[in-house]
């Protein structure tokens, strides 16, 4: 087996699928930020903020589905693969409802937890209030998307996300520059587009495995006994994703404490990042159905050659996109915006953003490396002590070089992350 291709055959298409959601993102800013001003990037910002808050941490409904699967790929256990799909839609069907019960606390909490002016936060509430009606198709998608890619199946979500992206970007821009609907045009574009999404996942999915439907058995996969592992890979991802996000959303809270300005500039600071990870991405997509398929099958050999391959991909891209954020730094923050200020801000603080694709590549690559093989404990335990670098090291920094050390603290973040989980990996990372 030629492991390159292999990898490449599961990356490219999970990086064509990644890289439509921060260029969804970057449309959704670029639609605001030329019919506004930076009242109007901010606000996106802030009910991107509340929707990451929310959604990352059922972020394991799509990396637990996806290790799972791929080792019940790898040991040809059809019944199991089959199981781990129904839990996870059972659970994110019980999510969605939630959410949508509680929507209006979380909105309250989100008002009175939010720093920013009183006009940016009931912009940011309007398109939350409009977005929350999509919940059941989002977190719906997160479980398919994990299957598909725990059956080594990229392609299926790649048609998936762009048909869906198309959607959300037309219906954006006609709600806006047709019917002038700003940012509520923006939101239901977003909820019509994961609907969509959802409903050619379920159409797809009977056209490719409709002959397993006859060994669905619903009740049987929700048994306790037959949930107890699924839950328990899935609690240890549920807290490292909580750590994961009280950084990501800290840095646009802590940002609006510091005026919209510095939200704003941060915000296209954080596409292009955003841009960086759901590429790398792409490559961690593949770590995940390799590495699971692997350790299915008891192939130590195998499963060790494959993580050496997927670390040199991700050290050559990051010297890829060191140099391009290097270069042509302002070009990229032209396209989001035509906000010379904003523009100029953001520039001041570019060179934490060059540093991003080598000092986080590991954390991104490992990322995939460890959920394939359901090594979800060591996942957590590391996120716990670089989350505690971050915040340590920006109080520490914070008087002094405010929001230099915001971002000085985030670039140590990534480094502890991937230089742990490369020291722990073969403790975590192994045919049991």
């Amino acid at each position: 087996m030629n492991l390159d291709k292999e990898i490449l055959r599961l990356a490219i298409p999970s990086i064509i699928t990644n890289i439509t959601v921060p260029l969804l993102g970057m449309v959704d800013v670029a639609i605001i930020g030329h019919i506004g001003d930076a009242r109007g990037i901010a606000a996106i910002a802030l009910g991107t903020m509340i929707f990451n808050l929310i959604y990352w941490n059922f972020g394991f409904l799509r990396m637990g589905t996806s290790g799972l699967t791929a080792q019940a790929y790898g040991a040809e256990d059809r019944q199991e693969y089959l199981n781990v799909l129904l839990q996870g839609l059972v659970i994110a069907g019980a999510v969605a409802a939630t959410l949508l019960l509680l929507q209006y606390p979380i909105g309250l909490l989100c008002k009175r937890w939010i720093h920013s002016s009183p006009e940016t936060i009931e912009m940011a509430l309007t398109y939350f209030f409009i977005r929350i009606w999509a919940a059941p198709a989002n977190l719906g998608l997160y479980v398919l998307k994990g299957w598909f890619i725990g059956m080594q199946n990229a392609k299926t979500p790649m048609w998936i996300a762009i048909a869906l992206n198309i959607v959300n970007i037309i219906c954006s821009l006609v709600f806006v520059f047709v019917f002038h609907y700003g940012i509520e045009g923006i939101a239901w574009g977003t909820v019509i587009a994961q609907y969509s999404g959802l409903t050619a996942a379920v159409i797809i999915w009977f056209l490719q495995y409709g002959h397993l439907r006859e060994h669905i058995r619903l009740r049987e996969s929700i048994q306790w006994h037959k949930m107890i592992r699924f839950f328990k890979v899935n609690a240890d991802i549920f807290l490292r994703s909580l750590c994961l996000i009280a950084v990501f959303t800290f840095i646009p809270y802590i940002s609006a404490d510091m005026g919209d300005e510095i939200l704003a500039a941060n915000t296209l600071l954080l596409q292009l990042f955003t841009l960086l990870s759901y590429i790398m991405d792409g490559f961690a997509y593949a770590g995940e159905s390799l590495v699971g398929r692997f350790i299915g099958a008891r192939d130590e050999d195998t499963l060790r050659q494959v993580v050496r391959k997927l670390l040199h991909w991700g050290i050559g891209l990051s010297l890829i996109f060191t140099a391009i954020y290097g270069l042509l730094g302002r070009q990229l923050l032209s396209i989001l915006t035509n906000n010379k200020a904003v523009i100029d801000l953001a520039m001041q603080y570019i060179v934490w953003t060059v540093l991003v694709p080598f000092t986080g590549f590991a954390a991104f690559i490992y990322d995939g490396i460890y959920i394939g093989a359901t090594a979800s404990k060591g996942m957590r335990n590391i996120m716990f002590i670089a989350t505690a670098a971050f915040f340590l090291l920006y109080y520490i920094l914070q008087p002094i070089w405010q929001n230099h050390g915001l971002w000085c603290a985030f670039i140590v973040f990534l480094t502890f992350r991937g230089g742990l989980m490369f020291l722990c990996e073969k403790k975590h990372v192994r045919v049991s």
